[in-house]
């Protein structure tokens, strides 16, 4: 099935993608930092996991690298995107809540951002929903809408594929 976008207002970005897997097995790539480095980065993008813990108060750090060619210049250096934040909760199939700030020293970048990405049964499957909240102004909605239909579309074909 296709991804449905959800446009939004206040600076929330959202997506969703209906995925032919039971949520458990989508939770367990959610939780995995192997298969966070292959699903996660959009198109045009490869990841670094720096640190990731999987639990409540647990940290996340990243890189974000551009591959190619990419018209906006990258938050934290020219063709990298640094993020810090952590894991705020985790509800075990159904939803994982995390808070996210970009390395950057443009202060358009500063603000926490709330990433809970949720997973709800559907007949054959799951319906995933990223729903990004407080995101930085400087990010274009449709960009960043963009690369949230992108990374479902890796993560679907991630699941699809058997290997979480």
């Amino acid at each position: 099935m296709p991804s449905g976008i959800q446009h939004s207002h206040a600076n929330t970005h959202a997506a969703a993608r209906f995925i032919p897997a039971p949520p458990r097995k989508i939770f367990q790539a959610l939780l995995d930092p192997h298969a966070v480095a292959i699903w996660q980065p959009p198109a045009g993008m490869t990841v670094e996991i720096i640190q990731f813990e999987p639990h409540p108060g647990g940290a996340i750090h990243m890189a974000l690298r551009y591959t190619g060619d990419h018209p906006v210049p990258g938050k934290t250096s020219e063709h990298t995107d640094v993020v810090k934040g952590q894991f705020i909760e985790i509800v075990p199939d159904v939803r994982t809540v995390q808070r996210i700030t970009f390395e950057s020293d443009d202060p358009a970048f500063e603000e926490a951002m709330m990433i809970t990405t949720s997973l709800a049964p559907k007949p054959g499957g799951t319906e995933v929903s990223i729903r990004c909240q407080n995101v930085p102004e400087a990010i274009s909605e449709s960009d960043h809408i963009e690369g949230i239909a992108s990374t479902l579309k890796n993560l679907a074909a991630y699941v699809e594929r058997g290997r979480s």
